[in-house]
């Protein structure tokens, strides 16, 4: 469903843009109770069988845009519970990150062979001939599938010559690399939050909107609100998120137009992380490790981490982009703070890790700061253009794309030591991910760089994002070409790490 407009996604925006409109406006925010029937007017419901339960998932979904959790339902509790005390400029919410509001799930079936009507009732029946359990009859000359004796193998689909049996699986649990979606005893979607990494794929993908992450939207704004210098530092993947009129010559005066007091690009960071993690596989692969993995995307390095605790030291020590360039504005402008800007749901997770929730003080998804324009009427073919942005390098803004951080890594290490031959395998999707670091477990892989990406063609993928995969990689690939292609290893860049050994 990525990149295509759906109902979800249209209530989606409308939760975030009520939600910063509510937080510019100010006053007393108890009006909450009030959006769920701006987002859902009338008395007739549209999406679901009751107006009145469209509602009550909105309510929650407010909440959880704000920051609050979901309330308990075996309770009474109105949906402004806690808003006064989240109304604040500093971080704000309680784990878990993704949550399930379990009244919107559909408790879809899952991991279950079902025969179609497009069975043909064919004299053969391979389907029947190749079940190792005997769990297919034929019924009127048609198959049927009994479900206490079918172990879902998948071998009926692949032997029927029409594709007539499919396999069903729940949307959010296929989308998990992780699986750490099972269900509840009422058949609704349940997260293992100990398996959870928190790369959004399962909300993303969820086709009834019953997923849903926590937001920060409410706090930035009265950051920004309160007088404090707030900086927008912005991935690299933003390059057409925002419509074809938010180009990178706007976006500058689009930040400055919600209240920013200016805006940073991320590959920046990106660049410092590639300068780290180059001299890192330099000094360690392989005198000392076997091979050695990217540190960029958290939830690759965080599922690395959790599976894989054997292969942990061989995750590279660099500092990501987002933190690196946090960093550095907070050394430029002591006692500002820090937004990250990016397409990416476990950064939220990132950046409340005690080690760097003082370098970034925020996360916002792309989504989600496009609710903060909507909300403030920003008409981006007015604003003002400048000069693009021309800090980071074409390496540096490649990091958004898969394949892209290894290719910055092995450029740069092909500056330092010529001569030295770097080998690469890569993955995006963190089921892909984990068969790469199963082989690399197996020594498959000794001596090669390995980089992992968990959303589909990697940060372009993620689940902040409001374009396809496919289309968001195409229009970085044009920021690049217009980047300078050569990675630098010397004045600026010897001066931030320098900034940042102090």
């Amino acid at each position: 469903m990525r990149g295509v407009y759906t109902n979800v996604v249209e209530i989606r925006q409308k939760i975030f843009t009520e939600v910063a409109r509510m937080a510019y406006e100010g006053g007393d925010y108890s009006r909450i109770i009030d959006l769920p029937y701006k987002i859902i007017p009338g008395e007739v419901a549209t999406y679901r069988e009751s107006v009145f339960l469209e509602r009550a998932i909105v309510e929650e979904r407010l909440r959880l845009a704000i920051g609050l959790p979901l309330r308990d339902m075996t309770e009474h509790a109105p949906v402004s519970k806690g808003i006064e005390e989240s109304a604040i400029a500093e971080k704000y919410y309680d784990p878990p990150l993704v949550n399930i509001i379990k009244f919107a799930c559909h408790s879809c079936p899952d991991n279950e062979m079902r025969v179609t009507d497009v069975c043909q009732g064919c004299l053969a029946h391979p389907c029947k001939e190749v079940c190792p359990k005997d769990a297919i009859t034929i019924v009127n000359g048609r198959s049927v599938i009994d479900k206490e004796k079918c172990i879902n193998c998948g071998k009926c689909a692949n032997a029927c010559p029409y594709g007539a049996i499919m396999k069903i699986e729940r949307p959010c649990a296929k989308a998990c690399g992780v699986d750490a979606i099972g269900s509840d005893k009422l058949g609704r979607a349940e997260i293992d939050y100990d398996k959870c990494v928190s790369c959004g794929m399962c909300l993303v993908n969820c086709p009834f909107g019953a997923i849903a992450d926590k937001g920060q939207i409410f706090q930035v704004i009265h950051a920004i609100k309160s007088g404090t210098p707030v900086y927008a530092a912005v991935a690299p993947a933003f390059v057409g998120q925002f419509g074809k009129d938010l180009t990178p010559e706007r976006l500058r005066a689009a930040m400055k137009s919600l209240g920013f007091a200016d805006v940073v690009e991320v590959a920046v960071g990106a660049d410092l992380c590639t300068i780290e993690e180059a001299r890192d596989f330099l000094e360690e692969v392989p005198q000392k490790q076997p091979f050695m993995a990217t540190s960029c995307c958290p939830a690759w390095a965080s599922m690395a981490r959790k599976l894989f605790p054997d292969l942990a030291p061989y995750i590279s020590m660099a500092l990501t982009p987002m933190v690196l360039t946090g960093r550095l504005l907070k050394k430029e402008h002591p006692g500002c703070k820090v937004v990250f800007i990016g397409p990416c749901a476990a950064k939220k997770l990132e950046a409340s890790r005690t080690e760097i929730r003082s370098d970034v003080d925020f996360v916002l998804t792309f989504e989600e700061v496009m609710g903060m324009f909507t909300a403030k009427e920003i008409d981006f073919s007015s604003l003002e253009k400048t000069d693009d942005f021309t800090a980071a390098s074409a390496d540096g803004r490649g990091f958004a794309v898969s394949g892209g951080v290894a290719q910055a890594v092995v450029n740069c290490i092909k500056e330092m030591e010529p001569e030295r031959e770097v080998k690469v395998a890569n993955a995006e999707g963190l089921r892909d991910c984990r068969t790469l670091l199963s082989d690399a477990a197996k020594g498959k892989y000794d001596g090669y760089l390995l980089e992992g990406m968990a959303c589909p063609g990697g940060c372009v993928g993620g689940a902040g994002t409001m374009q396809g995969p496919t289309k968001a990689r195409g229009q970085v690939t044009v920021t690049m070409k217009k980047s300078e292609k050569k990675h630098s290893l010397e004045s600026g860049y010897k001066e931030y790490l320098h900034m940042l050994e102090e």
